[in-house]
């Protein structure tokens, strides 16, 4: 078994109780799209393009999904309002795999070195550090010797925040006076762990998005750094965005892939929002795997994506 365990029946309850109000909102507001149409026509499809633009799915994606949908009518001939909920489910998961999303349940960190490094970045204020601290559960849950890295020295609550957390799971955090450069709390904490034979480190890192240049120098820097220690790290540079702010979040996802490459990203608080459309159109947008998402406040409430069980959900498959 993975890091992460199977995708058992609880975490399909979770997801489902944490898109409720994202699949409540998508579907009352297809159902007053199709009411006393029988046949998806122009008129169908235009008031489809308003509910998945205001579910958050995002301008350019949600073009390409009623293209997508006016081939399968024009191919079809004949399309009816009931099998429009089935095509459209088809189509998104279809968007889904095409951004690499894929659907492992078991994901396990590789065995061919160690540690593995996690670069994390994102505003201040998304759930980074939380974040951050939940994937440490879950890897010592596992059995793992976890390291994190508090590199965001700018604010003195962040480097806190990070040290609670590591108390709490009962991993080391690694960490200097506020004001330190970055690049060598990064390569402090890399040594360390190299040190004491640690599988899984996670470095924090400054939120700062008012300054592009400041940002893409400071992570080239952390990045280099981090090579003297360990030549292939970081592994994955994640970026943790709060699924609660819509647009915004794909905003932030796009300035934050302009200075640095992003491999994989983590959406949070979509528990509790009617905006989880937003994981389809950043995935699509970005071409980038979504890898978690974060369902509540509980340790246990940050799940390795799923496409297939989100889009079950998201369309109210039980």
């Amino acid at each position: 078994m993975g890091l992460f365990g199977i995708f058992n029946k609880k975490k399909k309850e979770t997801l489902d109780k944490g898109l409720e109000r994202t699949q409540q909102s998508f579907f009352s507001k297809i159902s007053k799209a199709v009411a006393g149409k029988s046949k998806v026509d122009d008129e169908v499809l235009d008031e489809l393009e308003e509910v998945l633009i205001s579910s958050d799915v995002g301008v350019d994606t949600t073009v390409k999904i009623i293209e997508r949908i006016e081939e399968r009518v024009a191919r079809d001939k004949y399309v009816t309002t009931s099998e429009l909920n089935g095509i459209l489910r088809e189509e998104i998961a279809a968007l889904l795999a095409e951004n690499n999303t894929t659907d492992n349940d078991d994901w396990d960190l590789p065995t061919d070195h160690k540690p593995y490094v996690i670069l994390v970045v994102g505003v201040n204020g998304v759930g980074k550090t939380t974040t951050i601290g939940k994937l440490a559960y879950q890897f010592k849950q596992a059995g793992k010797k976890v390291f994190l890295g508090a590199a965001d020295t700018f604010r003195a609550a962040a480097v806190e925040q990070l040290c609670i957390w590591g108390e709490r799971v009962g991993v080391p955090v690694i960490k200097q006076q506020m004001g330190s450069d970055p690049a060598s709390v990064a390569f402090d904490t890399l040594s360390s762990a190299k040190a004491n034979q640690a599988d899984v480190v996670i470095i924090d890192t400054a939120g700062r998005l008012h300054n592009k240049v400041g940002l893409m120098n400071e992570l080239k820097k952390v990045k280099d750094v981090m090579k003297k220690v360990l030549p292939d790290a970081p592994d994955e540079v994640m970026l943790v965005l709060d699924g609660s702010t819509g647009q915004n979040a794909f905003e932030q996802a796009k300035q934050f892939s302009a200075v640095t490459q992003i491999t994989s990203m983590a959406i949070t608080k979509l528990d509790g929002t009617a905006k989880g459309g937003v994981v389809i159109g950043i995935s699509d947008q970005l071409k980038v795997p979504v890898k978690y998402i974060g369902l509540g406040e509980g340790m246990e409430d940050l799940q390795l994506f799923n496409k297939r069980q989100f889009v079950d959900s998201l369309f109210g498959e039980r």
